[in-house]
This record gives C-alpha cells, sequence and structure tokens, in this order.
C-alpha cells in the first residue's frame, strides 16, 4: 500500500475534515485567520486526523460526529505546533518558515490559543463526555511532555527511560487520544478501546524515534525542517543518549560537550559519532520494535480496509525518509 492509499480509503472523510477545519478557522480577529489559515495549509501528513478516521471506520463508524473527532484532534495539534515552534525558537517547519519566524512569537502563541480554545468549543459540539475526558486528560500529559523535555535541555545526564517519558508525552500522547477517542466514540468494547489506545501509544513512539534519528541522517531539504535542530538546541535525543552510553570514551565526551553547549557547530562530528557508536542503528530497531507492537495490538479489530490501511501505515511510518 503506497503512502497515498492510506488516505485514499478514507478521502471522502478527509476531504469533510478540511472544510470544517476552514469552517472552524473563521475569527472576527483577521490575524488569526491568517496565521490559522498559514498553519493549517502548510502540507503536513496530518496522521493524527487519519488515525481518527481508520480507526473509527475500522470499528463502523462513519458520518459528521467523526469528521468532527478528525478535525478536533488536527486543531489541537496544530496549536502545539505553533506553541513549539516559540518555545524552540524554530525558523523552519515543513519546508518553509514558521508563523513565529514571520509574525513573531507573541502572535503565534496567541493563535495557538485560539485553535486550542477553538478545539475545546468543538468538543462541546460533539457532546460525547467519554471523549472529552481522553482529550483533556491528553492535552494535560501533552503539556507536561513538553515541560519535562524543556527541562532536560543541555542535561548531558538525560537516560533512555527519562527520553521516553518525553517523547510518549509530546508525540505519543495525542496519536493514542486520536485512536482511543474513535474507538470510544465507535462504542467499541472495552477490549477494543484498549488494543486501540496501546497502538496509538506504540505507533505515537515509533513515529518519534524515527524523527529523532532524521535529525542525524537527513538533510533540510527532504526532512522540511533544518538538521540538527536538536543538537542546536542541547536536546538529549536517543541517538546522543545512546553515544554518550555505549561509544568510545572520545565520542561520549563529544556528544556531552556539544548537548551541555548547545549550537551545531560540530554538527558533523557528531553525526559520524552517532553513526560509529551503532546509535541509529539502534534507534531504528527500537522504532521496528514499537511498530511492530502496534501492529499486534490490530489483532483485536475487524478484517477490514481500514484496519489494512492501519497496518502498512505502521509499516510506513519507520521506513519514511522525511
Amino acid at each position: 500500500m503506497q503512502p497515498q492509499a492510506f488516505y485514499q480509503v478514507v478521502a471522502d472523510d478527509f476531504a469533510a475534515v478540511d472544510g470544517i477545519i476552514r469552517d472552524q478557522l473563521t475569527s472576527r480577529v483577521p490575524l488569526v485567520e491568517k496565521i490559522g489559515d498559514y498553519i493549517t495549509s502548510a502540507g503536513g501528513k496530518r496522521l493524527r486526523p487519519l488515525l481518527v478516521l481508520l480507526s473509527g471506520n475500522a470499528l463502523g463508524l462513519k458520518g459528521d460526529q467523526l469528521r468532527l473527532l478528525a478535525a478536533i484532534i488536527e486543531f489541537l495539534h496544530t496549536s502545539t505546533l505553533l506553541h513549539d515552534d516559540v518555545v524552540d525558537m524554530s525558523g523552519m517547519r515543513r519546508g518553509r518558515s514558521t508563523a513565529n519566524a514571520l509574525w513573531g512569537n507573541a502572535p503565534s502563541v496567541l493563535v495557538g490559543d485560539f485553535l486550542y480554545a477553538r478545539s475545546f468549543e468543538m468538543m462541546v459540539a460533539l457532546g460525547s463526555m467519554p471523549v472529552m475526558r481522553i482529550i483533556s486528560q491528553a492535552t494535560r500529559v501533552i503539556a507536561e511532555g513538553e515541560v519535562l523535555q524543556l527541562s532536560k535541555v543541555r542535561d548531558a545526564s538525560t537516560t533512555e527511560e527519562v527520553y521516553m517519558e518525553v517523547i510518549r508525552g509530546k508525540t505519543a500522547m495525542l496519536f493514542e487520544a486520536s485512536t482511543h477517542s474513535a474507538a470510544t466514540l465507535a462504542g467499541a468494547s472495552d477490549e477494543q478501546c484498549e488494543a486501540l489506545r496501546q497502538f496509538g501509544d506504540n505507533l505515537g513512539i515509533a513515529f518519534q524515534l524515527v524523527d529523532d534519528l532524521l535529525d542525524y541522517q537527513g538533510d533540510a531539504e527532504t526532512l522540511g525542517k533544518n538538521v540538527g535542530d536538536d543538537l542546536a538546541e542541547g536536546k538529549p535525543t536517543l541517538p546522543l543518549i545512546y553515544t554518550m552510553r555505549e561509544g568510545t570514551a572520545e565520542q561520549a565526551a563529544l556528544v556531552r560537550k556539544a548537548i551541555q553547549k548547545g549550537g551545531i557547530e560540530d554538527l558533523e562530528s557528531i553525526r559520524s559519532a552517532v553513526q560509529a557508536s551503532g546509535a541509529l542503528d539502534y534507534t531504528a530497531r527500537l522504532a521496528r520494535d514499537y511498530a511492530d507492537r502496534a501492529i499486534a495490538c490490530l489483532e483485536l479489530i475487524p478484517a477490514s480496509p481500514y484496519r489494512d490501511a492501519l497496518v502498512e501505515l505502521s509499516r510506513f511510518a519507520v521506513a519514511r525518509t522525511h
């Protein structure tokens, strides 16, 4: 199944979700619409609303409620992107300038707040207290994950265990909320809801592991962001943590110094060190392991083209180059 085939099986739903997003971006303040439209039209993968649509359809749920849930999840994700780019001082995302680079930090943060608030208005319209519970808890965990990551910036003593806690919060949680809320809205059994919750968690971890891997073996044009961004910000991601733990004393010292200092002056030396230490291979293997765990969670879901798409999406997530 080609990447576009994941979307093809829910193409009508996806088109409807795009319409909901456009409608819900309306504001009496023109700058809100301008920035909101800029960030939502950036051409991202929209994996999280895709997960909502595929999970719901796999359990027999179709129609406006599922589409509204997909739009809610995308608004939440987009609000976190606006905030993250300000926190990380990022100048490039998805191959073009970030909103904060164009309009400044204050408008970006405030429009992120607008999208966050709008998503909760949409949740009220959805009218499902169990879904609201899942999503509201997820937003708290995501915020905690981001703060935990911030507290570990330039901390070369960060362990793999803490790193996994960070990515489970800041990335995997919204994947998990996407699949779990769709299953809950579909009225699935407790066992199916738990299976899809775990599927989203495992897939989200796999996805972030590959993201962190690509920061050291991709290129800016392919990635749509600057290579070495994590290193520039002093973020101790798994390739760096592994190199400090398993690499030579020289490799470990080089990485430790780079994390503590921040910046990308030694980027090429760091890339060579993480490659030579086996860190990239280790990260890739771990990502594949989590993708396999995700696929195993789908055994409780009835066979259908939607379940097949979830399986292939899991494989694509760890085979991608951007």
